[in-house]
């Protein structure tokens, strides 16, 4: 999910309930190794990072029900007071070689839940917001997959947050798998392939987590760190946030014509929209400083100046009365439904998977913290550009009918990306894949990079087009460029 102000206004249900944090007191004894604490969870402590360690529940019976299949919710102290949330599912099929996956939401400060009950996880919550059914297109159908709440104050996470920009989040997150790697719980998955999967402001944190592994990677081959590597064989990122400026410009051509959807704004609204992005000090204008501006100590104003502006004046317009991320529904959109907010906070639901304070979807307090120093308005397009220049396995992919990080912006990025095959995929046309004859997206395939408009499909696309995005899953974990099945 990518949080704008128009989102934050109210276009979309937001269940920001104030966090009840209620923890009891620690009473450890020794047991296999391990502590079990007074809260019933088992407790690992780091050796290596000092005030990390694991505490956690296994084989909960919340959502995955598959027999055998073993299930690890938890937390992962990252440090001091900095309780980050995650849920392990074991692969449903062969985990002893399957890849192991992370699965990141965006917001920035949006739960990884959303993508568990909403889009890719093992099971969805029915309507009577109190039980679940099995996913049959769950992706650890394939893959051992990991679901993480950052930053902390997010989902279930909990403590002090400190992070206030992408960058600032990346050595959060690589702390948390030396600390999961080097337990004898998940040591087993670090010589896996690992495949790093997000959306949405995963167009920022894709590319800045995985360029931060890189650079943590190079200091341990040099002998100047001592840790474990986390070599990210593929990136997938759906719906990102990549390059502000080539994005709100797409807000303008989408609302003009939105390929397979029509024109969305009268020819007014369309005017106004083009007179903000390229009139004197106008977005396009303003989004041009704010990159000129770097990271001197006064970019953060410039840049977040030129996320407000742009926001009020081309994203708000564009979208009018849609929802942002489904153009097919108004903006009290119901799908998909936001049933499992309710089932995690049920107390007898909280208490089994382990989780200690109140889920809160996509609470204000982290996104803020963003917004301070314009971290939406800054661009994440280079070291997009370099990942896909070292021949890493990258797919980007978009539902056809969101807006807030449509299609044509994530396409108009993709190629204005410095690599080697920029020529090439100019060139490449748009090609129908199809699932038993059936056309379910529209692909481009250069090297080990592809890019995917899927039809039918708003801002998580998995939830709409579940079997699509499991076969698409599938040909990414197999290293394949897409293809018709």
């Amino acid at each position: 999910m990518f949080m704008r102000t128009l989102v934050r206004a109210g276009v979309t249900l937001l269940l920001a309930a104030s966090r009840g944090v209620s923890i009891s007191l620690v009473v450890s004894v020794v047991e296999d190794n391990h502590t079990t604490t007074e809260t019933g969870h088992l407790e690992i402590h780091s050796k290596v990072h000092n005030a990390t360690g694991i505490r956690y529940v296994k084989n909960s019976g919340i959502c995955e029900t598959t027999p055998n299949v073993t299930q690890i919710s938890g937390y992962i102290n990252v440090g001091t007071n900095m309780s980050m949330w995650f849920w392990f599912f074991e692969s449903r099929n062969s985990p002893e070689t399957a890849p192991f996956t992370l699965w990141l939401n965006g917001g920035p400060g949006c739960s990884s839940m959303i993508g568990l009950f909403q889009e890719n996880g093992p099971c969805l919550v029915n309507a009577d917001r109190n039980s679940t059914t099995l996913n049959p297109y769950s992706w650890n159908n394939l893959s051992n997959m990991i679901y993480i709440d950052q930053p902390i104050g997010t989902g279930f996470s909990y403590g002090t947050d400190t992070v206030n920009s992408t960058e600032a989040a990346a050595p959060f997150v690589w702390t948390a798998f030396q600390v999961l790697f080097e337990s004898q719980l998940f040591s087993k998955y670090a010589s896996r392939e690992f495949i790093f999967a997000t959306e949405s402001y995963g167009g920022h944190y894709g590319p800045s987590f995985v360029t931060y592994f890189d650079e943590q990677n190079a200091l341990i081959a040099s002998g100047e760190i001592d840790a474990v590597p986390i070599v990210v064989s593929a990136l997938m990122i759906n719906n990102g946030w990549y390059d502000p400026l080539i994005q709100d410009i797409a807000y303008l051509n989408f609302a003009t014509y939105a390929p397979g959807y029509g024109q969305l704004q009268p020819d007014d609204v369309l005017k106004n929209i083009s007179d903000s992005l390229y009139g004197p000090d106008g977005c396009v204008a303003q989004e041009n400083a704010c990159y000129a501006a770097g990271t001197s100590t006064h970019s953060n104003k410039i840049c977040r100046d030129a996320d407000n502006y742009c926001d009020v004046n081309v994203f708000t317009p564009a979208a009018g009365d849609y929802d942002s991320y489904d153009i097919r529904q108004n903006s009290s959109g119901l799908f998909p439904p936001e049933y499992y907010v309710h089932y995690l906070h049920k107390e007898d639901v909280m208490k089994k998977i382990g989780a200690q304070v109140k889920y809160e979807e996509c609470p204000d307090a982290p996104y803020e913290k963003f917004v301070k120093t314009g971290d939406v308005a800054r661009t994440w397009l280079p070291q997009l550009s370099a990942l896909v220049n070292s021949r890493m396995k990258i797919f980007i992919w978009a539902g056809d009918a969101d807006m807030v990080c449509n299609w044509l912006g994530g396409h108009a990025s993709v190629l204005a990306m410095d690599w080697y095959g920029n020529e090439t995929l100019h060139n490449t046309p748009l090609t129908n894949m199809t699932i038993d004859g059936k056309p379910v997206a529209a692909v481009q395939n250069v090297d080990n990079f592809s890019f995917a408009r899927v039809y039918g499909a708003g801002h998580e696309v998995p939830a709409f087009q579940p079997q699509a995005a499991l076969e698409i899953f599938s040909q990414v974990v197999r290293k394949e460029q897409l293809h018709s099945v």
